[in-house]
């Protein structure tokens, strides 16, 4: 069960007031069905339920669905084993949400607001039944096939068309439960040809125009026999910058762990940083630089990739220029399963969040 279109009965939506200056708020909610219900019928009047969910009274011709013209977030909310629900720094996201829509030129989303409203959604959720409970069976494999909350704020620009900016952008906040992104043994990944981002564009910004070339990238990977793809720098094409929807770690033989340093080509992912700061509270020498697939190849015993969906995903080997370079023996490394335990310990509660990442929900 990872990314579906099992989609939450109630959906959130705001629109920038032009004339005012505010965000004008509406809940969208086709049903009251709660989950015990929907869970009583057929897989096809479940599929209608999905489908009348996903139907929005949005423009159908605008700047978003014309041009790509949009940006999104990815938050997850957690069940804790004690019972209660928490989002995972959603201050973070908030920001790099209102920084997104700012680097697109649009009114950009108020902080506060962003939290106030995914509060909101989860409360109201949460009283029809959605929200998955707690297992004690997610312990056993250390969360790696937990459940949570999969929230996605987006962008959606009112209707318009021709080039042009938004003046009078739509926010809205869907969710599904969700659980492990990548799914089955192979955790190779392949160095592609095709350029993600380059200096001076989006590849900062969460915009959903940057997700077509690694749609694309990601399926020639998978057409091939790997599992992820990962991209070298716009101009040299000498440094690594990021996966296809994640940032990427290096263990070296000196005990460096390496991630490639922030810029306008790099999104400045909220797991990456929580790695980082989990890292660096180990003693761990942690360096955000550039890093060569050259220096990768000599030096790194260890892979990993971090994102919202991914979580700490292990990478077996890197497929360069035609030669695989293969990292502890195809098997996860000690360092990315104890900050994986680390942090899902956090996200679920089952340790104590002494970086106070995690948000109630009451």
């Amino acid at each position: 069960m990872a990314f579906n279109l099992a989609m939450y009965p109630v959906s959130y939506v705001a629109q920038y007031n032009s004339q005012t200056g505010n965000w004008d708020e509406q809940w969208f909610q086709p049903d009251s069905i709660t989950y015990t219900e929907l869970m009583k019928m057929d897989e096809a009047q479940r599929n209608e339920v999905y489908t009348n969910r996903n139907r929005f009274p949005l423009p159908l011709v605008n700047y978003t669905t014309q041009y790509a013209l949009g940006c999104f977030e990815g938050m997850k909310a957690y069940p804790r084993k004690d019972g209660s629900l928490a989002i995972f720094r959603p201050d973070r996201n908030a920001k790099r949400f209102r920084d997104s829509m700012a680097g697109l030129y649009a009114p950009a989303f108020p902080e506060d607001l962003y939290l106030k409203a995914s509060h909101e959604f989860l409360k109201r959720n949460r009283e029809l039944g959605y929200i998955p409970a707690y297992s004690a069976e997610w312990e056993k494999d250390t969360f790696a096939s937990a459940s949570a909350v999969y929230m996605r704020p987006f962008m959606y620009s009112e209707g318009a068309i021709g080039i042009g900016m938004s003046k009078a952008p739509y926010v809205v906040i869907c969710a599904t439960t969700v659980s492990s992104y990548f799914k089955g043994s192979n955790t190779k990944a392949i160095i592609t040809d095709r350029i993600r981002a380059t200096p001076r564009g989006t590849g900062w910004i969460k915009c959903a125009s940057n997700y077509v070339v690694s749609a694309l990238a990601k399926k020639e990977a998978e057409d091939a026999g790997f599992m992820e793809v990962l991209y070298l720098d716009a101009t040299k094409r000498k440094y690594l910058e990021e996966g296809s929807s994640c940032n990427v770690f290096f263990r070296l033989k000196s005990g460096e762990l390496v991630t490639p340093e922030l810029g306008d080509t790099i999104l400045p992912g909220i797991t990456r940083s929580s790695i980082i700061e989990l890292a660096r509270s180990e003693g761990l020498r942690v360096s955000e630089r550039k890093i060569s697939m050259k220096e990768v190849a000599a030096k790194c015993v260890e892979c990993f990739v971090t994102g919202t969906a991914a979580g700490i995903t292990p990478i077996e080997s890197i497929t360069w220029k035609g030669r695989e370079y293969v990292f502890n023996n195809r098997t996860p490394g000690e360092l990315g399963k104890r900050l994986q335990a680390h942090l899902k310990g956090i996200q679920y509660g089952t340790e104590p969040d002494t970086f106070n990442w995690s948000v109630l929900v009451d």
